[in-house]
């Protein structure tokens, strides 16, 4: 029996607005995650693989204008427009002495043949660009042979003996002597025999440019008015 003044009383659970619909949206996410782990952990392993190439792949390589054979050339070519090209090549391919512009070797003559695509630098003409790496005090000496004929044998940067052989009449014993051994051809003729920049007018067949020493050099300043000049080829090894 209940006593008077006494009510009874029921506890019920305290709801506050919007807690179910959290929970139902933590449990759809979770339910969600569940479904797409495998496409969540395949995106997070391209992310991780976009950012380590981005990490190792090198960065552009600086490029430098430099003139080019645009064909293969032979030596002695008087080089114009249609000869020649520029293109940009990495730092590492451009030698120092390389040109950068056509108009800078248009009209000059190469002192040796160049293959297409050749960067083209001051040894690769007639001029002071002749004794690059040559030691100290070297000099370039032209020189005329007597059987021109040997001119076809060599190519610059063969290393040949230079021989003066004279006599004192057809009946008298011919002495050969040695002028210079050793000395490498900087420069020989193109094949038609004409060189319009090295000696304008003149003939070339027969005229080598050798590098000497001051004292081969002196040897072989006119030597072909004492004598004749002959070349012997030698080993460059």
């Amino acid at each position: 029996m209940k006593q008077f003044g006494q009510q009874s009383t029921q506890l019920r659970p305290v709801s506050y607005p919007g807690a179910a619909s959290r929970a139902s949206l933590r449990h759809r996410l979770a339910r969600l995650l569940r479904r797409r782990r495998r496409l969540l952990a395949a995106l997070l392993f391209c992310a991780a693989a976009a950012t380590i190439v981005q990490q190792l792949t090198p960065a552009p390589l600086a490029t430098f204008e430099a003139v080019i054979a645009a064909r293969d050339l032979a030596g002695g070519t008087t080089l114009g427009s249609g000869d020649l090209a520029v293109q940009n090549l990495p730092q590492y391919a451009v030698p120092g002495a390389a040109f950068r512009s056509v108009d800078n070797v248009a009209g000059q003559q190469l002192s040796g043949p160049l293959r297409k695509g050749q960067v083209i630098t001051d040894a690769a003409l007639l001029g002071a660009g002749l004794l690059v790496g040559a030691p100290p005090g070297s000099q370039a000496v032209p020189i005329r042979l007597a059987d021109a004929a040997t001119v076809a044998l060599i190519n610059p940067g063969q290393r040949v003996n230079v021989v003066l052989s004279t006599s004192a009449g057809l009946d008298q014993t011919i002495s050969n002597q040695l002028l210079a051994e050793a000395v490498p051809v900087l420069w020989k003729p193109p094949a038609n025999g004409q060189s319009q920049n090295l000696l304008p007018g003149r003939e070339t067949d027969g005229l080598v440019v050798v590098a000497a020493t001051a004292e081969q050099a002196l040897k072989l300043a006119g030597a072909s008015a004492r004598g004749k000049l002959f070349l012997v080829l030698i080993d460059s090894s």
